[in-house]
């Protein structure tokens, strides 16, 4: 099986397009990992946190927005994108 690709640096936002992008190629794992909080009920400052690493004490906007966008992302992803990441493939890893 391939191997997932790292977490890269989140984006303040989240892609809304509904396409899929290569930033949405490249964060997939960070999408799972988001689902899997969100199913766990975490707390939104613990996955921005740990997952997005963006501190939500010192940037306490800019990390409920990331985690907004990309939880809404990761949902989109689960609906309709992961087609579209099936169809075209993971990305190569470097």
């Amino acid at each position: 099986m391939p191997e997932m690709p790292p977490n890269s640096e989140v984006a303040d936002t989240a892609p809304a397009e509904d396409i899929l992008t290569p930033y949405d190629r490249e964060h997939a794992a960070t999408y799972m990992r988001m689902l899997d909080a969100a199913a766990e009920g975490a707390d939104w400052r613990e996955v921005a946190e740990i997952v997005l690493r963006i501190n939500p004490l010192r940037e306490r906007d800019r990390a409920r927005q990331a985690y907004e966008t990309h939880l809404a992302r990761a949902r989109w992803m689960s609906g309709r994108g992961y087609k579209l990441l099936l169809k075209q493939g993971w990305p190569a890893s470097n």
